[in-house]
């Protein structure tokens, strides 16, 4: 079962290297354009907080802000009004958010009235960068003065803003979708499938599912690679540190290995992370696998 769900994983990801730069309809009366199309959406709802006062039952559902912008305008439907001072917290989990050079993020919000709301961004849901406030109708948002360039982060929070509204059925903010400009396609990779415990030597059964990527790479060296080690918290933590970069590191050479003219065209980075950045809590068996990964993002560097 485990080889399947790997094997399905490396399938998504050799269709998502051939995703297509996507127009969408602002829902001002004008466009946005992001370059990794559909694929470029927050995907995941991971905590939402409902304002005072509150929203209509109706519009009151945190998904709608998840996926591609859907507002309905006859219906009235298809986004989530946060109410006053209402938090939001979604996740990216095919892709991330990258600072890049310009615009990152695009929030798509809806309605008569565009209230303002407070952004932050995280690489865990746990410590949270704060970009600050986003004016109301200024949908493009540049993270470029609270983070540096390059840097990755799967996590963003909308905090309502409890500027004055006249919609009284749809207090606060009314949030259709979260799309990221600077985007990179995200892989998430079980170590446990990957290498034996505490080494960073590479599986035989896992080369074939590796080879994929390399293939893809050969085909679309569009981009700037980054793959980062983590592990539990189990252990002593220098250890860990040194076993998730000795673990990174081994992806990124496996690749050049079998494609050595895609050091020419290709930036790569590796980082290891040890327990930094839990996805999971380390207090089950099952937690800890999750935590113990190997996570590669692509980058779509400029043509």
């Amino acid at each position: 079962m485990r080889t399947t769900l790997i094997l399905s994983i490396f399938l998504l990801f050799t269709q998502q290297l051939l995703s297509q730069e996507k127009e969408y309809n602002d829902g001002r009366g004008g466009k946005v354009k992001l370059p990794l199309g559909d694929l470029s959406f927050a995907d995941k709802v991971v905590d939402f907080k409902i304002g005072t006062p509150t929203p209509i039952a109706a519009n009151s559902k945190a998904i709608d802000a998840v996926g591609i912008p859907n507002f309905n305008q006859l219906e009235i439907s298809g986004f989530v009004s946060l109410g006053g001072g209402g938090e939001l917290t979604l996740a990216f989990t095919d892709n991330a958010l990258v600072n890049i050079d310009g615009p990152d993020l695009y929030i798509f919000e809806m309605g008569k009235y565009v209230e303002e709301t407070y952004l932050y961004v995280s690489k865990d849901a746990r410590k949270w960068i704060s970009v600050g406030k986003i004016s109301g109708g200024n949908a493009l948002v540049d993270i470029g003065d609270s983070t540096k360039i390059g840097e990755i982060f799967t996590y963003v929070k909308l905090v309502d803003a409890k500027s004055l509204t006249k919609d009284k059925s749809w207090p606060g903010a009314d949030i259709d979708a979260v799309a990221a400009i600077g985007s990179a396609k995200q892989l998430s990779l079980n170590a446990l499938y990957l290498f034996n415990t505490n080494e960073s030597k590479i599986k035989p059964a896992a080369k074939t599912d590796l080879d994929k990527i390399v293939s893809e790479l050969k085909a679309n060296p569009n981009y700037d690679v980054v793959i980062n080690g983590h592990t539990d918290s189990i252990g002593n933590k220098k250890l860990n540190q040194k076993l998730s970069l000795d673990r990174a590191n081994s992806i990124k050479t496996y690749i050049l290995t079998k494609a050595p003219t895609l050091k020419a065209k290709i930036k790569f980075q590796t980082n290891g992370y040890a327990e930094e950045y839990p996805v999971a809590t380390n207090n089950t068996p099952e937690g800890r696998e999750k935590n113990r990964r190997v996570e590669v993002f692509f980058i779509p560097t400029k043509k």
